[in-house]
């Protein structure tokens, strides 16, 4: 065997150390960021690093992009923009189904370009609540095609997802120890992978509408593929006990409520709970008690669906229970249910809901009292409070954020309370587009060209300072950070170059690339479900690189392709992306490999295709 390729006790340490993190993240005896950061101690302290560069994936430009994404991304959030493109998908969507997912999917896709997948999930989650609340789509059909479409429009750009961040800096990297006489490796422009990511979204587009949604499909949808009217689920029923849907009730002219108040309404035999008024223009959650009701007035009330129907034919009023007037009200995401606890020093203690003029005053409706271990819906109203009570609300957020600094009562339920920016939109939008221009146009290094933005996010108010810091996961920056100098560590010692050796000799003569680079894809992708896309694509890059060198072919095709396929996991919850709609969907394990078990196969197959086709034009370009 040749001297280059005998094991060095470096080289052990080394594929030790990769053993030791594969392990812990498998079993999870450690957290992840914790075992990278004893990853970094280790080389540091053994000197498989130089102790000046062993802290040089911090201000790495992989790491300093994850940041600037994450910001922006932020930025864009505050800014209500995920609203307002939900707002467009409805009304474009015009009850369609097949037409309401793609036009999803696929602007979900487009924003992954230039946010972490992770951060477009959390922001198109409320996104899809609000689809299926109006529509007749269930949470299942929708989560897995979007969490799909965003892991593959990662691929549009080098800062659409992590592993695609990282590799430019294992590029640069790994021509320290490129053989003598060999070209560099260039990394890759921003916008180089686009072809690659616009099969792979048009690909996820087509099983999906074929294949993947008959797998998801539930009884939601009639035979000619309209939308079914949602009955739109109670989302607090199940927390708290308060049964029943939310229906609107639209007041005929027969009514006996027209002329009441809302107050005399709600006193009647068998009234449900009133959310929600709309008369003429003016629209309330949490209506004051004397606001008064005419003919064409909208009820927003909750309650279980035949009670609902007996008071509606008994009132004369017409029932429905597609939230055509307040489905933005009732948004999760805007408004919902909490619970709070009336502190001795309340001034609320011995006064009722009425005498307090909660809805009025604070916009804030109550639903019930728990007291004693026993819950009082009866009358609520009209129950004196006591010190200790725990009250159910239901609000808008921001009202309840507002009435809560009074400290007349402690808001024990997690709510969203961070500041909304509307009026900053037409900024951050200005701001996110000249930040890609620069990206088009200019040869700043990508993670410049975004914090440039981030500044310029700063500057103008569309963020806050601390917001910033907030927005910022620093357990992701921790993990990657730690692991890059393992990736460098693989390189360096030539643990990359022996296994990458050792394989290749192992293999029949004359196999094309082409399998290699397939196998290469395979074995990136169980990776990244063990040890994460981070690691596997620090782990795989070295070894991808010296294969290629050692059988023939592109290093720089070999690393993007496992740059991609460690993203290429749509099985499992040890996917960020995965993780976070597993919960909200109530998906199975069966029910992800079913579905995500034949994508993930196709993944490969157009990465491996487009990645070569990519590389033939650009050199018949050249």
């Amino acid at each position: 065997m040749d001297n280059a390729l005998t094991l060095t006790n470096d080289m052990k340490l080394v594929l030790g150390l990769v053993g030791f993190t594969m392990a812990m993240f498998l079993f999870e005896r450690i957290r992840a960021d914790l075992v990278a950061l004893v990853v970094l101690v280790v080389l540091g302290i053994t000197g498989l690093i130089a102790p000046e560069e062993i802290f040089g994936g911090f201000s790495g430009n992989a790491v300093m992009s994850i940041i600037a994404t994450m910001i922006l991304g932020a930025g864009l959030d505050r800014t209500g923009a995920l609203n307002r493109l939900a707002s467009w998908l409805l009304r474009r969507g015009h009850g369609i189904e097949q037409r309401l997912l793609l036009m999803t999917t696929a602007i979900a896709s487009l924003n992954s370009s230039f946010m972490q997948n992770p951060s477009v999930m959390a922001l198109f989650m409320p996104v899809a609540s609000r689809l299926s609340s109006r529509t007749g789509l269930s949470m299942q059909r929708l989560l897995l095609p979007i969490a799909a479409a965003i892991v593959m429009g990662g691929a549009f750009t080098m800062v659409g997802n992590s592993p695609l961040i990282l590799l430019n800096d294992l590029l640069v990297s790994a021509n320290n120890n490129l053989p003598s006489g060999m070209a560099t490796l260039e990394p890759l422009r921003m916008f180089a992978p686009w072809p690659i990511g616009l099969t792979l979204v048009i690909a996820s587009l087509l099983y999906f509408r074929y294949v993947g949604d008959r797998k998801l499909k539930d009884d939601t949808q009639d035979s000619d593929g309209v939308v079914t009217p949602a009955r739109t689920e109670s989302y607090f029923a199940n927390t708290y006990g308060i049964e029943g849907d939310v229906f609107e009730l639209v007041v005929s002219a027969e009514s006996p409520l027209v002329g009441m108040s809302l107050g005399e309404a709600e006193a009647l035999h068998d009234a449900p709970l009133m959310l929600a008024l709309q008369t003429g223009n003016d629209t309330r959650l949490a209506p004051p008690a004397d606001m008064r009701i005419w003919v064409g007035s909208v009820l927003g009330v909750m309650g279980a669906r035949q009670e609902i129907s007996d008071f509606a034919q008994n009132q004369f009023l017409r029932m429905s229970s597609r939230l055509r007037h307040f489905g933005d009200l009732f948004n999760p995401s805007r408004a919902g249910i909490s619970e709070a606890v009336v502190p001795p020093t309340s001034k609320f203690i011995g006064k009722t809901a009425r005498e307090l003029r909660l809805r009025k005053q604070n916009g804030i409706s109550l639903l019930a009292i728990n007291r004693d271990k026993k819950v009082i819906r009866e009358n609520v109203r009209e129950e004196k409070l006591r010190a200790g009570d725990m009250l159910v609300f239901h609000s808008i957020w921001q009202d309840l954020g507002l009435a809560a600094e009074s400290r007349d009562f402690v808001v024990v339920t997690d709510y969203p309370k961070g500041e909304q920016r509307p009026h900053k939109f037409k900024i951050a939008m200005t701001i996110f587009a000249i930040t890609i221009i620069i990206a088009l146009t200019s040869k700043l290094p990508v993670a410049l060209t975004l914090m440039t933005g981030v500044a310029g996010m700063l500057l103008t108010g569309v963020l806050r300072m601390d917001e910033a810091y907030g927005a910022i996961n620093w357990k992701t920056v921790f993990l990657m950070a730690g692991l890059i100098p393992l990736g460098w560590a693989m390189d360096s010692s030539g643990a990359a170059a022996w296994v990458a050796g050792h394989t290749v000799e192992r293999l029949p003569e004359g196999i094309p690339i082409w399998v290699l680079e397939i196998a290469v894809a395979l074995l990136t992708t169980a990776f990244s479900l063990v040890i994460s896309h981070v690691g596997a694509t620090i782990v795989m890059v070295p070894m991808a690189i010296n294969l290629a060198l050692a059988a023939g072919g592109n290093p720089t095709a070999f690393a993007l392709i496992v740059a991609l396929s460690a993203s290429n996991n749509l099985m499992t919850a040890s996917n960020p992306v995965i993780s976070m709609i597993v919960g909200p969907a109530n998906y199975t394990s069966r029910q992800l490999w079913r579905v995500g078990g034949p994508l993930s196969l196709i993944y490969t197959l157009v990465v491996v295709l487009a990645v070569n086709a990519l590389f033939w034009w650009n050199g018949r370009a050249g």
